[in-house]
């Protein structure tokens, strides 16, 4: 075998690879948990939550992680049969799982954990059975002697979750729980105030999670600009120009000044990875033309990102979590880049064969992965 019929054996082997892990994640997403909302109110001697949550998510995976038998059917059969059961009829199914889920529902006390009873179920009616219905849970804990601080979280099954000090005003703290992380300790019947500082850094991270690894359609759309064209001037452009325009949308929309719908947004966002795959394989646009392009589709994912951010309740911290939340997303975007950069550009750029042995097969792979994901989000 020659080297270069080694190299190219290399390289199509490595878009195999990258195809293959992304399919595969096509199934870790599928089972994704929009964000529970949980505010806390901290008394000295008991605390009350009230939890905003798609419980069919919830019981769904709550059935995957016990134990096969009890569902027999996978998560998205189970969901789609809790979905459709009427309001009253998913309140017994809850009650039903309640023990197991309780300990789930973490209240931390020193060390120990307090479980919480129910006490009751707002659960709408069903509506349109294509959008999540969002239920809301009130629960109580007694909390054991002294006064020691509370710390409150749910198990890195449920996914993520927002926890909102109740009664605090604008600077009570609030928090973008992920991976079963759990809040800042509260102290007992006092409110918690945060400086702009402590927010800035705090949602640093969480911009960053939403790009590594649950921004999978982000990746994608940021190797696309990778692809494009393996030299600095072409990438800083592109990626300026995408920073800028979702941070105007991520503004807009978070503030409610504008709004549109998911079932708009996602669709468009795959089509915009599809795009940017097809012209990378074409070779159709020049920097100028390219830039302006990634500048729209830009505000296009600045708009998903908004889902993130809307229910956070920063008060008058919401600039400084704003703009943590930017750089943590610029910082898991060059993160991506530089990933690229070092396992394929820096060993394959240079060579005559990168564009149609690497740069056109992977934006293949990109744009068919796009249509997929457009596809699905349109009609399934």
């Amino acid at each position: 075998m020659t080297s270069l019929s080694f190299l190219r054996n290399l390289a199509q082997r490595a878009v195999l690879s990258i195809y293959l892990f992304v399919m595969l994640a096509f199934g870790v997403a599928a089972h994704e948990i929009d964000p529970g909302i949980a505010d806390v109110s901290v008394g000295m001697t008991d605390v009350e939550i009230q939890l905003e949550l798609s419980l069919e998510s919830i019981l769904a995976e709550l059935d995957l992680a016990a134990s096969t038998e009890t569902t027999g059917a996978d998560g998205e059969e189970e969901y789609n049969r809790l979905r459709a059961l009427a309001p009253d009829e998913l309140e017994a199914e809850l009650e039903l799982r309640w023990a197991n889920l309780s300990e789930r529902i973490i209240i931390e006390v020193a060390g120990t954990q307090v479980v919480p009873e129910l006490v009751s179920a707002e659960i709408p009616e069903i509506g349109d059975f294509e959008l999540a219905r969002t239920s809301v849970l009130t629960m109580m804990a007694m909390l054991p002697e002294g006064d020691d601080p509370v710390q409150f979280g749910w198990a890195a099954l449920y996914g993520d979750l927002v926890v909102r000090q109740a009664n605090g005003g604008d600077d009570a703290y609030s928090a973008f729980l992920i991976d079963g992380a759990l809040s800042e300790p509260l102290p007992r019947g006092e409110i918690v105030t945060e400086g702009s500082g402590a927010v800035f850094l705090r949602y640093i991270f969480v911009g960053f999670d939403h790009i590594i690894p649950k921004g999978l359609d982000h990746i994608l759309f940021v190797l696309g600009l990778f692809f494009f064209a393996l030299k600095v001037r072409p990438i800083i452009s592109q990626v300026t120009a995408f920073t800028v325009a979702h941070t105007i949308t991520l503004a807009l929309a978070s503030l409610d000044i504008v709004t549109v719908p998911g079932s708009v947004v996602e669709p468009l966002i795959a089509l915009s990875i599809v795009y940017v795959g097809v012209e990378n394989i074409l070779g159709w646009g020049n920097l100028r033309n390219r830039t302006a392009l990634v500048f729209g589709f830009g505000l296009l994912h600045g708009l998903g990102f908004a889902s993130v951010l809307e229910d956070f309740g920063l008060g008058s911290h919401f600039i400084a979590g704003l703009l943590g939340f930017n750089v943590g997303v610029e910082v898991g975007q060059l993160a991506v880049i530089l990933a690229a950069f070092l396992i394929v550009g820096l060993w394959f750029g240079k060579k005559d064969w990168y564009r149609p042995m690497i740069a056109v097969p992977a934006s293949a792979v990109i744009a068919a992965i796009g249509l997929y994901w457009s596809i699905e989000r349109v009609f399934f």
